[in-house]
């Protein structure tokens, strides 16, 4: 890689991860409307790279479909409507784009809507838990548990202390195997990712664990290092999940990069591939864990 390059990419980083603290902190509707744009334009280089292998997919209906997903979730999140509504969009969404490719002059094959049904379920079902955690109150846990220390600002939100966790982790993980896979990779983890290596993979479950303890131990939680250690091992493995994925679909439309949004990234979707499958995993790991932890 040369040093041009490796600028822009230190810069982009940066820069992405600037306003992944930004809007976090925000939250509420800063936070929605800016994943909204996000999973827009991931949404996008998706469906390009489906187009690559000759499937036809119901693109502005799925697009329309995930934004109206993610606006009832951050409604129903917040208590505006009902959860059976907000759960209700994904099955309607479902229907709405099967009635869509009925509706075409040339009838939609097997794939065309599976990719339709699969860009629903991976770039608006799994990022709407985003918005879940993000709006997640100690009052939504079993036994309305006080999950923060009470010396601290009352300005943190519990939303806010476990998105900014799952995050580091996520962060732990690609850094950790991208420095340790550089230094000391010497076998292939799979041939979708001839890049990625087991030493890596090792590397980065290490940096995840060692931030999962880490906020487990500052959030004074009963059993928080061990609670911080499991979820540090489940985001580290769905974070390979969702990035051996991206790279899977990448490799079958024969395409190096998703796009070519973010200097030294690539696209969106490359970008945010580790983070797609780990906040449904955190979120409701959270809520079924919630009884184990005592403030």
């Amino acid at each position: 890689m040369s040093l041009a390059v490796s600028k822009k990419r230190l810069l982009s980083g940066l820069l992405v991860g600037a306003f992944g603290i930004l809007i976090v902190s925000l939250g509420n509707w800063w936070f929605s409307i800016s994943l909204s744009i996000i999973v827009h334009m991931a949404l996008l280089e998706f469906f390009r790279m489906t187009e690559f292998t000759g499937i036809r997919p119901a693109t502005k209906t799925t697009l329309v479909a995930c934004q109206i997903l993610l606006f009832f979730t951050q409604l129903s999140s917040r208590g505006y409507v009902s959860i059976e509504i907000s759960d209700a969009i994904l099955p309607l969404s479902g229907a709405a784009i099967c009635c869509w490719l009925l509706l075409q002059p040339v009838t939609g094959s097997i794939a065309d809507i599976a990719a339709s049904i699969f860009g629903l379920f991976y770039l608006g079902f799994l990022p709407s838990h985003w918005i879940k955690l993000r709006n997640l109150l100690e009052s939504d846990l079993k036994n309305n548990l006080h999950l923060i220390p009470p010396d601290w600002s009352s300005s943190i939100t519990f939303g806010m202390l476990i998105t900014f966790s799952t995050c580091l982790m996520i962060v732990g993980f690609d850094i950790g195997s991208y420095f340790v896979g550089k230094k000391f990779g010497n076998h292939s983890l799979s041939p979708i990712s001839p890049s990625k290596t087991i030493e890596g993979v090792f590397g980065g479950l290490f940096f995840s664990i060692l931030i999962g303890a880490l906020c487990g131990y500052l959030l004074r939680w009963k059993f928080g290092i061990f609670i911080g250690i499991f979820i540090g091992i489940l985001v580290a493995l769905f974070s390979l999940v969702g990035d051996l994925t991206e790279s899977m679909m990448k490799r079958n439309a024969g395409l190096k990069d998703s796009g070519d949004f973010l200097p030294g990234h690539g696209g969106i979707l490359d970008r945010i591939d580790s983070y797609l499958f780990t906040p449904a995993i955190v979120f409701y790991i959270v809520i079924l864990l919630s009884p184990l932890i005592i403030s």
